[in-house]
């Protein structure tokens, strides 16, 4: 289940330079419900309440419409995480895990970057005021912050999409309606599996704030891509690196609710591998090699598998792993 974040628009997006390959990924490999935010797209285009407990609403109402049988997996994309945390606080039974990219525990105005806020705010106000003109450099303020490396044929298109999801009033109303949300309270109640993914360079939400969601929420992990793009693109490294990181998280077997492994089955695939190089006393670099990963990754899956097992070595690892085929 995809939260809403906006400007999206459920057909258009199918044939979208800047969604399509998202949308098809995810379709591709799971069950993938997605609902366009209240004020845009299919949904009613006008509408007063845009407070964020109406977002949690929204979010639990097309779970209930959708039918989903059993706990529900969570994708938060920019706005959308902060939808996610809120419902899984709320519903801890009801969710079995949840992937945030770009995402953010607080809005532009409740970070005490004063900075920012004057920024975010001034953005809001023209794109307010010249949101409809036939030149589209106010939304520009939008899609240029959004996918800076985006081709001119991507950049047209997000452009006509700002036109054909909101209208101006809406379009500041839902950019000023970011601004106060702050679920930071919440975060310790999260106690499901979170992947946490975030550009390094991303000009929308800053990394920093990606880096504060997975240190604060109990049981998540964190991947940076690199990449100056809010909204990943197709044609780069950071999609391929976007999607072996989805995959290898969804792949994985349940965990308890304190985040513990029940034997090896909480590794995902590529931790199993690693852990198996290991165990064949193959150095970092070997094991990057082998995997076509970068050292860098390795590490990262390393710390992460060595975590889960409870351990501090590869020693360590090696002696449990023999000490779990014994049994």
């Amino acid at each position: 289940m995809k939260t809403s974040n906006c400007p999206t628009h459920l057909e258009y997006d199918l044939q979208s330079p800047v969604w399509s390959h998202w949308v098809r990924f995810f379709a591709d490999h799971f069950q993938f419900v997605r609902y366009d935010e209240r004020g845009c797209g299919l949904s009613d285009r006008e509408v007063e309440d845009l407070t964020f407990d109406r977002w949690v609403d929204d979010l639990e109402a097309v779970i209930d419409a959708a039918g989903i049988d059993g706990p529900v997996s969570l994708l938060g994309v920019s706005k959308g995480a902060a939808t996610a945390i809120a419902y899984a606080a709320q519903y801890p039974d009801r969710v079995s895990r949840i992937i945030i990219y770009g995402g953010y525990a607080q809005g532009w105005g409740a970070r005490g970057d004063p900075r920012g806020a004057k920024l975010a705010k001034s953005i809001a106000d023209l794109v307010a005021l010249g949101w409809e003109m036939e030149n589209p450099v106010f939304r520009e303020l939008i899609t240029r912050r959004y996918i800076p490396g985006g081709s001119e044929e991507q950049v047209d298109w997000y452009n006509d999409l700002c036109l054909r999801t909101m209208t101006a009033e809406m379009a500041g109303r839902l950019l000023e309606s970011r601004a106060d949300v702050d679920v930071c309270h919440l975060l310790s109640r999260v106690a499901v599996p979170v992947l946490v993914i975030h550009p390094n360079r991303d000009e929308v939400i800053p990394f920093k704030e990606g880096r504060m969601l997975a240190s604060e929420l109990p049981n998540a992990e964190f991947v940076e891509l690199e990449t100056n793009n809010h909204i990943v693109l197709k044609h780069e490294a950071a999609w391929v690196r976007f999607k072996e990181a989805v995959l290898d998280f969804m792949e994985r077997s349940p965990m308890t609710s304190r985040g513990h492994v029940h034997g090896l089955g909480g590794l995902s695939r590529r931790e199993n591998e690693i852990l198996s190089l290991i165990c064949e006393a193959k150095s970092n670099p070997e094991i990057a090699a082998v995997l076509s990963l970068s050292e860098r990754t390795v590490r990262n899956h390393a710390s992460n598998l060595f975590r889960k097992l409870g351990v501090r070595s590869r020693t360590e690892a090696i002696l449990y792993l023999h000490s779990t085929m014994r049994r």
